[in-house]
């Protein structure tokens, strides 16, 4: 890697902890697609996972209290991470890493545009549908290190008090970045070039989460998320209509119709956000925000 691209990996990382510190949650998914422009996962996952298994740990301990509240209903959850991330690491130690930005694109896209619309649903077998979810969630982190997204959208749905809700998004992603880091250390991922990024990404992060914590508290929870969840989608439908050229998939001016498409679709999703009247569910009061990263 360049100093260049190290410089403006920094850059990134430090708007990602901006929003994270202001939501809980979001450091990967703008982070990665913004990174994968210049780098592949391969470099970029065991850096981040290193990072991330820290991070979590802070979260978990700040927010103990409420651990025996919610340890029984995420534990079929962080069983499912197992058999997922073990297929996870297999895929990304062997698969093209062009091919992988490309799937990574692929499955993060919708993720994010249902977080944008602001999707709420209770799931009725919470057991039985823990177990599976955490399976796919994680191949999901293995392969991308995000699960932010899919995570907010399922423990929102439940009906978590926020204490909960930070206690087991704080529980769930501890168990998934550690179980990541030792399936990555058994594969061989860690490299000199991976490891030599975390110096770049640290101090991004202890910047950015405090003014992230900062701004939440003086402007709406909501409109916040949606915004940033917006600006993801544009830049993961940019970083998709690229690699449909690179694939030569799409040549040409057509590729970028993904990133068209996805535009229209937003506008309309923040159009009838704020045209709209407040939602009634106040989900500020539910989600974690205001303290603690990812």
């Amino acid at each position: 890697m360049t100093e260049l691209h190290t410089i403006a990996l920094a850059a990134i990382t430090l708007v990602a902890a901006i929003v994270n510190g202001a939501l809980g949650y979001g450091f990967s998914s703008i982070t990665v697609p913004l990174a994968l422009l210049f780098m592949s996962n391969r470099v970029l996952n065991p850096a981040l996972v290193l990072v991330e298994v820290v991070l979590n740990t802070y979260v978990l301990w700040h927010n103990r209290e409420a651990l025996h509240a919610v340890w029984r209903r995420v534990s079929p959850m962080i069983l499912g991470l197992m058999p997922g991330i073990a297929i996870g690491t297999a895929i990304i130690a062997q698969v093209d890493p062009v091919w992988l930005r490309f799937v990574t694109f692929i499955v993060l896209l919708p993720l994010i545009l249902i977080q944008a619309a602001g999707f709420r649903r209770p799931i009725q077998s919470e057991r039985a549908a823990g177990f599976v979810f955490g399976g796919g969630l994680g191949v999901l982190y293995s392969v991308t290190t995000i699960s932010g997204p899919p995570l907010a959208i399922v423990l929102n749905n439940q009906g978590l008090a926020k204490t909960e809700f930070r206690a087991a998004l704080g529980l769930i992603r501890l168990a998934e970045s550690s179980m990541t880091a030792v399936a990555y250390a058994y594969a061989g991922l860690f490299t000199l070039t991976s490891v030599s990024l975390i110096p770049w990404i640290v101090p991004s992060i202890l910047v950015g989460v405090p003014i992230g914590a900062f701004i939440i508290r003086r402007v709406s929870h909501e409109a916040f998320r949606r915004v940033c969840m917006s600006s993801d989608a544009w830049i993961v439908a940019f970083g998709l209509s690229r690699l449909l050229q690179e694939l030569r998939l799409v040549q040409g001016a057509p590729a970028y119709l993904v990133l068209v498409t996805v535009g229209l679709i937003d506008t309309w999703l923040l159009y009838r956000f704020f045209s709209g009247p407040p939602p009634a569910h106040a989900a500020s009061d539910r989600v974690i925000g205001v303290h603690g990263p990812p």
